[in-house]
């Protein structure tokens, strides 16, 4: 239980990006400058955390130790996650990117057999979590649905496609970095080595946004920074958090990823609230509704699956 709070906490602060990436849109802001800047503001309160915890040479010395892997897992994980997020915010509202970016719950289950191996034993995908997933599908086609009916399939498109990149690099650069660090970084010291690792990718997107839009306002700066504090520092920390703690339980793991589809309703509310955005549809509404109420159902069934595994561990020591 403290694991699904932790990732619900992560989704809450999460949802700060949606809102304020749509924000800088609506400003006139470019989503190439949205991306980068994050990260340019993460790196240097990253260093400076890790470093007043006395932690920042053992993150140097792994990523000298291992720096290919670094450097692909962390492109992926951050590169690969980020940029189609600030990109399909060009495409669709924030509560609806939010939405459609659930779809890393599927995800996620589904990467168990490739990625959750100990020793040579692999892990089976959990099915029950990915019956449960999929009411959370049908709630994002059905918002989705409701969404193309107002604008151009391309835009629909546009929104959706970078979505389903984002939403399996996320959970597989997470977990690939899990695995190569092991337990020799703590999660801030993971964070942060991420954060270094995909720097070339923020430099080069930061110099095509330079190019085809030029210098990023005042306005998108200081919207950036909030992003990074909030979405990119308490976020991050407290999801990797969360699944570190449940990383060897596959069904856990997968109630943990789905605490994400917080970010849907308090991206929603955001947007009301600071944007001024209306209410959605009925339809739409329904499909938020089924996205929570699977998020709901993961939860229940990681508990579930603790308590009988529990009882199974007592019955064998009996």
């Amino acid at each position: 239980m403290k694991a699904i709070l932790l990732g619900l906490l992560g989704a809450l602060f999460f949802s700060v990006t949606f809102i304020l990436n749509r924000s800088m849109e609506v400003s006139g802001g470019h989503w190439a400058w949205s991306a980068s800047l994050r990260y340019f503001f993460m790196l240097p309160i990253l260093i400076l955390i890790v470093f007043f915890q006395g932690k920042l040479l053992p993150v140097l010395k792994h990523l000298r130790k291992n720096p290919l892997d670094w450097l692909l897992w962390s492109i992926i994980g951050f590169g690969f996650f980020y940029t189609p997020i600030a990109f399909a915010t060009v495409y669709g509202p924030g509560w609806l990117v939010a939405a459609t970016f659930q779809i890393t719950i599927v995800a996620g289950s589904l990467l168990v057999p490739f990625l959750n191996q100990i020793g040579k034993v692999s892990k089976k995908i959990p099915l029950a979590s990915i019956l449960i997933s999929l009411i959370i599908l049908l709630g994002i086609f059905i918002m989705q649905f409701e969404h193309a009916s107002n604008v151009p399939l391309r835009n629909v498109l546009l929104c959706v496609l970078p979505l389903i990149v984002s939403a399996f690099a996320y959970p597989l650069g997470n977990r690939k970095m899990m695995q190569i660090v092991g337990d020799s970084l703590t999660t801030m010291q993971r964070v942060l080595g991420m954060t270094i690792a995909s720097m070339p990718l923020w430099v080069i997107l930061a110099v095509y946004g330079g190019v085809v839009h030029g210098a990023p306002s005042t306005g998108q700066v200081s919207q950036s920074f909030i992003v990074a504090i909030s979405s990119g520092v308490i976020a991050t920390v407290l999801f990797f958090y969360a699944t570190e703690l449940v990383k060897d339980n596959p069904s856990k793991l997968a109630g943990v990823e789905a605490t994400q589809s917080g970010e849907v309703l308090f991206a929603l509310i955001g947007e009301m609230l600071i944007l001024q955005t209306a209410l959605p549809s009925s339809l739409t509404i329904l499909g938020m509704i089924l996205i929570i109420f699977g998020m709901i159902l993961h939860s229940v069934y990681s508990a579930l699956s603790t308590r009988r595994a529990m009882r199974m561990i007592e019955t064998h020591h009996g």
